[in-house]
């Protein structure tokens, strides 16, 4: 038995029950008025096709699960930064302050689908920031970092239910401990950017924050809460985070790569962060 999860900013009802049918739901119940969960549909490969099909048509996220997940289900959020958790890709936004942002965003793009090694691929970018006057990360995370839609609705219910929140990022500590602190999450991890004399040197401090390392610090964060993985939601949208997600007991592609997507347990593509408390059945007020 499973059900499907229906919503989509500005959807209607009627699109909603007429995306639901392909899937032959025994009932179905009406949530917030964008969203709709399908009771006892049909799982079967057309069905799930027709579903996502007639959904991306609509511009409608559809997610099955099993019946009977919510939040208390999970001890622990892990998320990705960049173009997760916030808007922006905090990397190609510094890079504009030199003049190269076209040139690191190609870089960006090829490493999130997939194409590039992340590890070389990130030194590559961060080495065309030398010389950049440090001042430029204050100016990206005032002026250009912006939280992704839903983010904080999200947050708060998940903290209401108990849950500890991890942000584990390729990019930077700049950045991360500063929406830790904001945004009072339990543990941060991601690349220390290398400053000397107030500018940046072109280089990362230490070891990076690859793909492999992403997913030992959720296994570090999930032992050190005495929970298995599978207890943990995780978060991304590029291939770096596929490691981490895989070992998940929910993963989530927010605005994801197509290779990410493809894998994940719920793909986000219109609805915001917020969009898994009606899929696990946690949109509280929302539902009437």
């Amino acid at each position: 038995m499973m059900n499907l999860v229906l919503q989509g900013p500005g959807a209607s009802q009627d699109v909603l029950q007429s995306i639901a049918a392909l899937a032959q739901p025994a009932r179905t119940v009406s949530l917030s008025g964008s969203t709709l969960r399908g009771e006892d549909v049909a799982h079967t490969p057309y069905a799930v096709e027709a579903v996502q099909a007639a959904a991306l048509a609509a511009q409608v996220d559809a997610t099955f699960i099993a019946p009977g997940r919510s939040l208390s289900d999970f001890a622990l959020v892990a998320m990705d930064m960049d173009s997760t958790l916030i808007t922006i890709e905090c990397i190609d936004e510094i890079a504009d302050m030199q003049g190269l942002k076209a040139r690191v965003s190609e870089i960006t793009e090829a490493a999130m689908r997939g194409e590039l090694d992340f590890a070389a691929s990130l030194t590559r970018r961060v080495a065309l920031l030398a010389g950049l006057e440090a001042t430029a990360l204050e100016r990206v995370y005032e002026e250009r970092l912006r939280l992704s839609q839903g983010a904080e609705t999200m947050l708060a219910a998940v903290q209401a239910a108990g849950l500890k929140t991890l942000l584990v990022s390729g990019g930077f500590t700049f950045f991360t401990e500063r929406l830790k602190a904001r945004l009072k999450l339990d543990y941060a991890h991601a690349n220390v950017l290398e400053i000397e004399d107030g500018k940046l040197t072109g280089r990362v401090v230490g070891g990076i924050v690859d793909a492999e390392e992403k997913m030992r610090t959720v296994q570090r964060v999930c032992a050190e809460l005495g929970v298995p993985t599978s207890r943990a939601i995780v978060m991304g949208d590029g291939a770096n985070d596929l490691k981490m997600m895989g070992i998940a007991g929910l993963s989530v592609a927010f605005r994801a790569k197509p290779v990410v997507r493809a894998q994940a347990d719920v793909a986000l593509n219109f609805s915001g962060l917020d969009g898994v408390l009606a899929v696990l059945g946690d949109a509280g007020s929302r539902a009437v």
